[in-house]
C-alpha cells in the first residue's frame, strides 16, 4: 500500500467500487482476459435516439484501414458542430464505442455530429501509431465536412483517459502541421505523461484501484516499447511538449483521488502560462473515470453537466464568431 496520505473517495463512489473486480496491476494475462470479454453492443445506446449511423473505413497511419463511425442527429441541418471522439482504455484495450454515452449526450443536447475512431492498440501497434491513426481520422473528417453536414470551424476533439491523451496529442499535431482546424479540445481525466512520477501517481499505488500507478506503467510500456527519455514524442506523451501556446480552448477535468490528477492540473496550468484558455475541474473524491463508470452517481452528474455547459458555451461563441 502507498505510504502517502490520499484524498478520500466520494462516499457514493466508494460504495459503488466495492462491486467492481479491481486489481493492483494489469498484467499480460489480465489484459488478454479483459480483451476477451465481449464489448457491450452499441445498439442499446442508440435505441430511442433518432440517429443516422454510418460506418466507414479510412486510411490510418501508413495506410492501414481504420474503422470509424459517424453518428448524425436525424434531420440535422448542414453546419452542425462535430465531436471527434477518442476512446479510453490505456491505449491497450477498448474500441471506438467505449464511453460513447459521453459524446452521445452532446449529440442529444447540442445537435453535434459524433465521429468515433477505432485507432490501433498497443502493444501490437505502439509508439506514435495510435495518435497518428487518430490524426488521420481527423483529417478525413475535415476533408469530408460538407458531406458529413458539419461546420469545419466547429470541430471539437474529445476523449477520456487514454482518449483524452490522444486528443491532446492530435491537437498538438494539428497545430504543428497547420491543419486540420480544431475549435476546442475536451480532455476527460487524460493520460498525458509517460513518466508516471507525480505525487498523485505515487498516492495511487500498491493496492487495487480503477487505474493504479502500476497499471499505468504497464500501459505506457506497451505503448512505448523501447522508447525512453527524449525519444518519446510529445504527441504520444503530451506533457513532454515544450510549447503549449497556440492551442484551442481546452477543458480538462479529473478526480482528486486518481493517478492522473497532478499531470492534468499541470497541463492546464501550462496552457495558462502560455497565454491560452483552459477550464480545469478537479472533482473532490472522484476516482479515475468515475463519470464514465458510474454515470448515475451525483458527482458524475455534476461533472457531466458542467462539461456539457462549457462545450455549449464554447460552441455558441464559435457560431457567433
Amino acid at each position: 500500500m502507498s505510504s502517502l496520505p490520499r484524498p478520500a473517495l466520494d462516499p457514493e463512489l466508494d460504495a459503488l467500487l466495492t462491486g467492481m473486480p479491481l486489481v493492483s496491476e494489469i498484467t499480460p494475462r489480465i489484459l488478454a482476459d479483459l480483451r476477451g470479454i465481449p464489448a457491450p453492443p452499441v445498439e442499446p445506446l442508440l435505441r430511442g435516439r433518432t440517429v443516422d449511423r454510418r460506418d466507414v473505413t479510412v486510411p490510418g497511419s501508413g495506410g492501414a484501414p481504420i474503422p470509424m463511425t459517424v453518428l448524425t442527429p436525424a434531420g440535422a441541418a448542414p453546419g452542425a458542430p462535430c465531436v471527434y471522439w477518442m476512446h479510453g482504455g490505456g491505449m491497450i484495450m477498448g474500441d471506438r464505442f467505449s464511453q460513447l454515452d459521453i459524446p452521445l449526450e452532446w449529440l442529444d443536447r447540442l445537435g453535434a455530429v459524433v465521429v468515433t475512431v477505432g485507432y490501433r492498440l498497443a502493444p501490437e501497434a505502439g509508439g506514435a501509431t495510435p495518435v497518428e491513426d487518430c490524426y488521420e481520422g481527423l483529417r478525413w473528417v475535415a476533408g469530408h465536412a460538407a458531406e458529413l453536414g458539419i461546420d469545419p470551424g466547429r470541430v471539437v476533439v474529445a476523449g477520456a483517459s487514454a482518449g483524452g491523451g490522444l486528443a491532446a496529442g492530435v491537437t498538438l499535431m494539428a497545430r504543428d502541421r497547420g491543419a486540420p482546424a480544431i475549435a476546442a479540445q475536451v480532455l476527460i481525466c487524460p493520460m498525458l505523461d509517460h513518466r508516471n512520477s507525480t505525487t498523485s501517481s505515487r498516492q495511487y499505488a500498491g493496492e487495487p484501484g480503477v487505474w493504479t500507478r502500476e497499471t499505468n506503467a504497464f500501459a505506457w510500456n506497451a505503448v512505448l516499447g523501447g522508447l525512453a527519455g527524449d525519444d518519446v514524442p510529445a504527441y504520444v506523451s503530451p506533457a513532454r511538449a515544450d510549447d503549449l501556446s497556440g492551442l484551442p480552448p481546452t477543458y480538462v477535468d479529473a478526480g482528486s483521488a486518481e493517478v492522473f490528477r497532478d499531470e492534468d492540473v499541470e497541463y492546464a496550468t501550462r496552457i495558462w502560462a502560455a497565454g491560452g484558455q483552459a477550464e480545469l475541474h478537479v472533482w473532490a473524491g472522484g476516482c479515475h473515470g468515475f463519470d464514465a463508470l458510474f454515470p448515475g452517481a451525483a458527482l458524475s452528474a455534476a461533472a457531466r453537466r458542467t462539461r456539457t455547459g462549457w462545450l455549449a458555451r464554447t460552441l455558441d461563441r464559435l457560431a457567433g464568431a
